[in-house]
């Protein structure tokens, strides 16, 4: 029975997962830069109506990154990917990126968020778009609905060099897990357009 649940798990989070973010089948490298440039811009328009001063954070900051990210747990397995950007302010530049995460402990449930990132220093942000990072532990509780509104949660993650900010979009979930989530650059999207 245990088997079966997990395997059932596993079969939903990877089908769920691969549907999220802008596909390589069905859309050019603009179009996906696209996709990804307007999930970034509502995003942020989100969080300043929710947390004012980030604008300010933003503003003052040597860079930030804006994920999208859908996770499901079913049971004892949980799993989540999405895709995001990291924008450089001292050059610019735009890095695509991409995030997955994963984690094994009691939970049921399904949310979409989207998670703004902003980098105090420089090097901060060199570290994150240069090689990635891999975050640890978490335990949640959260229970949010449309009807209910979106919630927004401040989470440090680097101490006084990163602020996160956490904003649901819908979704149903109760959880706690140890898991791990990875961001990397995406290949692909970071290429020059032909």
């Amino acid at each position: 029975m245990k088997q079966t649940a997990i395997l059932f798990g596993l079969i939903a989070i990877t089908l769920i997962v691969s549907g999220c973010g802008p596909s390589s089948k069905s859309h050019t490298l603009f179009e996906r830069r696209q996709i990804i440039d307007t999930m970034a811009n509502q995003s942020l328009e989100q969080l300043y109506i929710e947390r004012p001063s980030a604008r300010q954070e933003i503003a003052e900051s040597a860079g930030y990154a804006v994920f999208s990210n859908a996770n499901v747990h079913i049971i004892v397995v949980g799993g989540g990917g999405g895709y995001g950007i990291a924008i450089d302010k001292t050059t610019g530049r735009k890095i695509y990126m991409k995030v997955s995460s994963g984690g094994i402990g009691f939970g049921l449930g399904a949310k979409d968020y989207r998670q703004v990132i902003i980098f105090k220093t420089r090097q901060a942000l060199i570290d994150f778009t240069g090689s990635g990072w891999g975050i640890g532990s978490q335990a949640e509780a959260t229970a949010k609905t449309p009807e209910a509104g979106g919630d927004t949660a401040a989470d440090g993650i680097l101490g006084k060099e990163v602020t996160t900010y956490t904003m649901t979009k819908s979704g149903l979930a109760l959880q706690a897990t140890v898991s791990g989530t990875r961001y990397w650059l995406d290949d692909d999207l970071n290429q020059p357009c032909l």
